[in-house]
């Protein structure tokens, strides 16, 4: 019973925080964690201690949990890390795919195409965007797969689920306004080229090409998420001091 709720509290606390219900550097007090939950506390705790392993949860002696923060110094840190092995993973999948595992990147790939292309009827364009993501993430994971190094997917995974967490999504595609439509399809436009690029270097097994496509892609991605952390790290300093 005590493993079941604590996988309880787990899913419970992780999904909360995955959707920026819970924000970055927001406490996490086991009690109401535990009523909010249905679980007691204890299952509580050894979640949140299940949480850290994962990157997504800081505890400290006497000041207790809270989900990750980092300031923009460290997420830069952290994402030249996540950088340097998405390049070795894409430079890894040009060298050992097999055409099964083509297949299954250009698959993701075409579905991103498929869904720029219902764009300008797209009614809802929440669904679009998830949609979207969904589908980016796919085309990564396709290659973390192709590159054939159990490992190394694993922690890329880690680091994707702390960059979701710290940059509220924007460090896995670039998020753009509900109503803004040409914002868009442009920034749809551009990833479907970079990942064009990528897939052609994987399918023609050129492990340079494919390092230097990956590397190109991720670093705009980064380059997003600290232009986005940065407006929203001074709108917090404004509003801390009463500006």
């Amino acid at each position: 019973m005590s493993s079941e709720n604590t996988g309880r509290a787990y899913r419970f606390i992780r999904q909360k925080i995955l959707s920026g219900e819970y924000a970055p550097g927001v406490q996490l007090g086991t009690k109401p964690l535990a009523e909010k939950s249905g679980v007691s506390r204890t299952p509580v705790r050894d979640a949140l201690r299940q949480l850290e392993t994962e990157g997504l949860v800081v505890i400290r002696p006497r000041l207790g949990a809270t989900v990750k923060f980092m300031s923009l110094l460290d997420f830069k840190e952290h994402c030249g890390v996540r950088q340097a092995l998405e390049t070795y993973a894409a430079g890894l999948a040009a060298a050992h795919r097999s055409e099964a595992e083509l297949a299954d990147i250009r698959h993701s790939l075409e579905a991103m195409n498929n869904l720029l292309a219902t764009l300008k009827r797209q009614a809802d364009r929440e669904e679009y965007q998830t949609s979207m993501a969904r589908e980016d993430i796919r085309f990564h994971v396709a290659i973390m797969v192709a590159a054939k190094n159990t490992l190394l997917k694993s922690e890329i995974l880690r680091l994707h689920l702390i960059d979701r967490v710290v940059a509220g999504g924007a460090a896995t595609i670039q998020v753009v306004g509900m109503n803004d439509r040409s914002g868009l399809e442009k920034r749809d436009v551009r990833t479907l080229k970079e990942h064009t690029d990528i897939f052609d270097a994987i399918a023609a097994k050129d492990v340079a090409a494919a390092k230097a496509a990956m590397e190109f892609h991720i670093q705009y991605i980064i380059d997003h998420s600290v232009r986005k952390m940065r407006v929203e790290e001074s709108a917090r300093i404004h509003s801390e001091h009463g500006l």
